[in-house]
């Protein structure tokens, strides 16, 4: 059995993760951190990580960004495996985590979905074949309580597509105050924030009488749970390193 630390317990993915573990046989919840003490859960609940005296197998983080230094100072020193699937991360942050990555094996990704991890895929071959005459566009949608814009799974869609192009491309997020064409080596991001929206992201290839797109929409956030707790299951006795949806989708 894989004992999990949740951090990020008692907020929307918090609880939906705690719902989906208990669907697994070989996994199972055995404390909880978040700097909010409410809800009710089936497994204790700490405000200090400090306080904690379960021993956990791996930590699953899906809270926020200014947490991230405190779980990933906590998992290093009990060199506990870790799922950091929060958004927004800064550059310095993914330093840190590249940092807690040469003591304990850290599992990252901007999504936990297979869908979009397989998206990415199919971009980057899509992006490799049409450079030459498309232009390309990422449009992301998401509800309106999300804080980043545009969200981490657009910006890692764009980097995945510019790895694999010929001229790197720049990112342009806001064409309002360009009084000029669309340039050849750009990558347009637009985020829409509305409703309770989970996720949609559209990648389009637009070129002379043509139109490509790829989309993929989620429907509910149990496919992050799921994505989440799969990736528990696959880090935990690894080795000190950085893994992500790739290595999990490889295993499969």
């Amino acid at each position: 059995m894989i004992k999990i630390l949740l951090s990020g317990c008692n907020g929307k993915m918090g609880q939906v993760i705690t719902r989906m573990a208990e669907k697994y046989d070989d996994l199972t919840i055995v404390a909880g951190y978040d700097i909010a003490d409410s809800g009710k859960n089936p497994y204790p609940v700490y405000t200090d990580l400090e306080r904690c005296i379960v021993r956990p197998d791996v930590l699953i983080d899906f809270s926020n960004p200014a947490a991230l230094e405190t779980l990933l100072a906590y998992a290093s020193a009990g060199r506990i495996p870790a799922v950091i699937a929060t958004t927004g991360l800064s550059q310095s942050q993914i330093r840190l985590l590249n940092k807690a990555a040469e003591i304990i094996p850290v599992f990252y990704s901007a999504n936990m979905s297979l869908g979009i991890n397989l998206l990415i895929g199919l971009v980057k071959k899509a992006a490799r074949l049409l450079q030459a005459d498309f232009d390309i566009e990422i449009v992301e949608k998401h509800h309106n309580l999300k804080i980043d814009a545009p969200s981490g799974t657009a910006l890692a869609i764009a980097d995945a597509v510019n790895s694999v192009l010929d001229m790197k491309h720049e990112y342009v997020y806001d064409r309002h105050s360009r009084r000029k064409k669309r340039s050849r080596n750009e990558i347009g991001i637009h985020a829409i924030r509305g409703g309770t929206i989970v996720g949609e992201h559209s990648v389009i290839f637009a070129g002379n009488d043509e139109i490509i797109e790829i989309r993929h929409t989620a429907l509910s956030r149990e496919i992050f749970a799921t994505g989440a707790l799969s990736a528990a299951r696959f880090i935990a006795g690894k080795r000190p390193g950085m893994y992500g949806m790739s290595d999990l989708v490889g295993q499969e």
